[in-house]
Order: C-alpha cells, then sequence, then structure tokens
C-alpha cells in the first residue's frame, strides 16, 4: 500500500483503478466478448483466507535453465529455430520502486506462430527444441531476463483474414495466489498491432504502448541476440495492463 496522496490521485492507501486504460468486457469488434461478456452486475468477492496467504518462491523453486527457452526444452546440442532475442526489464510498483522476488512466467508460440498446445492446430510445424515457456525471480532491483525466439504472427478466427501481434504472455505472482496478475507483451514496430481486434479494444495509445517491448540496442548481442525491454508497472497512472487486473487492486 502507498501512503494516501490527493496530489497523485491516490484514496485511502491505495491507487484507484484507472477505468480510461481498460477496455469494455463487451467489444463486439472482438467476436468472443459478444457471448463471453457480463450480462448481469458484476459482484464483489473477497479473498478467501487461503488465497491471500501464500505462495513464497525462491529460488530452490526454480531450476537454474529455467529462465533460458533456448535451451530448457532443448535436446543436447540442439537450439530453437527461429531470431533469438532476449526480454528483460524491471517489475516496478506505482511508485517506481522495484519489486524483488516477484515470479515471472512466460509462455509463448514458437517463430512459426504455433503454441506447443494440443488444441493448436495451425499449420507451422511444433519445433522439437522449443517447450515456449519460462521462468524466473526478479532481483532485489526488481529486474528480470528471458532468453528466447521472437515469436511468430498467427490467424485467429475473428474474421476472414485476421492475424495476432506476435506477442509474450506474461505472469506475475505478488505474495499470494491472489495477486497474480497476467498480461503480454508486443513488439515494436509490428504492422499487426494497429490490426488486432484484441488490441484495439484499449481505449488509450498510451496503454497500447506500455504493452509494447522496445528494441533495447545498449542489450544486444552483436552476431548473437536482439533485446527487447518491457518493463511491468503494477497499479498507478502508468499500470501495465493486465488481462486479470480485480476491480480496486
Amino acid at each position: 500500500m502507498s501512503p494516501s496522496d490527493a496530489s497523485n490521485g491516490t484514496l485511502s492507501g491505495t491507487y484507484p483503478r484507472d477505468h480510461d486504460r481498460h477496455p469494455s468486457a463487451y467489444t463486439p469488434k472482438y467476436k468472443s466478448t459478444i457471448a463471453r461478456s457480463p450480462k448481469h452486475k458484476l459482484i464483489r468477492i473477497d479473498n478467501a483466507s487461503e488465497g491471500a496467504t501464500g505462495p513464497l518462491f525462491n529460488h530452490e523453486d526454480l531450476a537454474a535453465g529455467d529462465w533460458d527457452l533456448l535451451s530448457n526444452f532443448a535436446a543436447p546440442g540442439e537450439s530453437p529455430i527461429g531470431p533469438r532475442i532476449f526480454i528483460h526489464g524491471r517489475v516496478l510498483d506505482e511508485n517506481a520502486r522495484p519489486v524483488p522476488n516477484a515470479l515471472v512466467e512466460i509462455w509463448q508460440a514458437n517463430a512459426g506462430g504455433r503454441y506447443r498446445h494440443k488444441v493448436d492446430s495451425y499449420l507451422a510445424p511444433i519445433d522439437p527444441n522449443f517447450g515456449g515457456c519460462g521462468r524466473t525471480l526478479t532481483d532485489e532491483a526488481g529486474r528480470y531476463r528471458f532468453r528466447t525466439v521472437q515469436p511468430g504472427a498467427y490467424p485467429w478466427p475473428n474474421g476472414p483474414n485476421t492475424w495476432r501481434p506476435a506477442h509474450i504472455h506474461f505472469s506475475v505472482f505478488g505474495y499470494s495466489f491472489s495477486q497474480r496478475l497476467i498480461t503480454q507483451c508486443y513488439f515494436e514496430g509490428d504492422p499487426f498491432i494497429s490490426r488486432c481486434a484484441i488490441v484495439q479494444t484499449i481505449p488509450l495509445p498510451q496503454a497500447i504502448d506500455g504493452l509494447t517491448a522496445k528494441l533495447d540496442m545498449e542489450e544486444t548481442v552483436p552476431h548473437d541476440t536482439v533485446a527487447y525491454r518491457f518493463d511491468i508497472i503494477l497499479r498507478g497512472r502508468d499500470a501495465t495492463y493486465c488481462n486479470n487486473q480485480p476491480e480496486g487492486r
């Protein structure tokens, strides 16, 4: 919690949710919302005690290579197909303070745009050396880092010729199961971002920009790996848009 400060928009020690940054549950251009959006007023359900306590994550829960998607599923001496990238950044609170020891998980499609999942029927081939998921803990400065391949765009059944931008899904755990936030990041310069019905449900351009990983030439390794930076900001005016952000949190 942050101290109450009327000058920066806080109320009773919390930063209220900025509804202008978040899409309506019913957005017909994103066709799944027609059937899935609630038809009645939402009911707030308080967290049960078991959801508000634990888990506590530490380095003993992670394998040394969990952060490296180029090797954590590959056969010995092999590596996934596709452009090699680093995705890195910091997890920060609403006052730009680092959030240490937060569990950050990612999952993504391979370079051809296909997930390693039994219901993904896209015609792009499965990469036998790419599992598509990884995890790490933030350090004392709130920093995280993953090495992976650039995911590919893929078609989805929202229209006759619709494609999802290349993206990586992120999950960030706080100090309990009820403090899990889920989002996804896109990549700077992707022409599909402005054409994606899911992205365009977000009303503010700056919120979409906050979901876009930026090319980071300082961290790029010459002749090896391109780097992108994606900071995750929890609550406040500059909060990263999260798919499952609870009301008032």
